[in-house]
């Protein structure tokens, strides 16, 4: 059975930094692209940033470039969302999906099957 878990979350203040796991059991992480996805108080869920399985090709969100990154560990089967110079609006539950399909580089929720629970990222002075 393929599960995620995210965890990382917690309140951080504007201007600092953030690193998010998801980690995998039951099945083989490299394999599968990943996304990285968030949902604010009161908004729709939206993309933050989508890797593919090798992790040398990422798509990001204009709201995140030059900010967040993401790396992979396969020896650990977990990715990192690292979040740099936090923003009030970043705020929002954060959620890692995988996809072995070919269309992950849509970056679009809708397309990956396998999510984990969520983690929250308060970022408030």
């Amino acid at each position: 059975q393929l599960h995620l878990v995210e965890s990382g979350g917690g309140l951080v203040q504007p201007g600092q930094s953030l690193q998010l796991s998801c980690e995998a059991s039951g099945f083989l992480l490299d394999r599968y692209a990943i996304g990285w996805f968030r949902r604010a108080p009161g908004k729709e869920r939206e993309s933050v940033l989508c890797v593919d399985s090798s992790g040398g090709d990422v798509v990001y969100a204009d709201s995140v470039k030059g900010r967040f990154a993401v790396s992979r560990d396969n020896a650990k089967n977990t990715v990192y969302l690292h979040m740099n110079t936090l923003k009030s609006e970043d705020t929002g539950v954060y959620y890692c999906a995988a996809d072995a399909g070919n269309r992950w580089s849509m970056c679009r929720g809708d397309l990956y099957p396998y999510w984990g629970q969520g983690t929250q990222v308060t970022v408030s002075s």
